[in-house]
């Protein structure tokens, strides 16, 4: 495994090796020696293609993540939301894949979106802290004044991310996390 630095602070990029064979192959996905943070809550999921998910977060009780594609290719996307940063609402955005083994390290204070290309995506966190609804919030990915480009004009996203906050509304509400 192999740490690359991104344009923004803390945001970190790992290549990880990929020893594969007839038979299929197999992976180091994590390790700690590599990337030492207190990660106490793990999930995965699935998602089908042209799913978008997020920008989201945890106002209080934020969290890191660290993001690997298991299965499949999403476009991860994320943007800088921490108080006082050199690169706050500066987005980042950079293809996972189970071809190119690259996961990301993302820390807290960041908004976290992706949209899935494959047939079938499966995509495995590990976090900081554990998952707290009620402190649960984000950003709508379709925002405009974000200008994010999609690979798709269609998505299928969920009436809960439909619902959520323009980036405006995140500076009046939140200011910054």
């Amino acid at each position: 495994m192999k740490i690359v630095k991104t344009k923004i602070k803390d945001l970190l990029l790992i290549k990880q090796k990929n020893n594969a064979d007839k038979r299929g192959s197999l992976r180091e996905t994590f390790n700690r020696k590599i990337l030492n943070h207190n990660f106490v809550f793990e999930y995965c999921t699935t998602s089908k293609a042209n799913s978008l998910r997020g920008f989201h977060f945890q106002y209080k009780f934020q969290q890191a993540k660290f993001v690997s594609v298991i299965k499949g290719k999403i476009l991860d996307c994320v943007i800088d939301l921490r108080k006082n940063s050199k690169t706050f609402g500066k987005m980042f955005k950079i293809i996972l894949s189970d071809k190119n083994c690259l996961s990301m390290f993302i820390p807290a204070g960041f908004g976290h979106a992706y949209f899935s290309y494959e047939k079938t995506n499966i995509v495995y966190y590990k976090l900081t802290n554990f998952y707290k609804p009620k402190y649960e919030s984000g950003i709508n990915v379709l925002d405009k004044k974000l200008k994010v480009r999609w690979p798709n004009k269609k998505f299928k996203i969920s009436s809960k991310d439909k619902k959520l906050q323009s980036y405006n509304d995140f500076l009046k509400n939140y200011k910054s996390l």
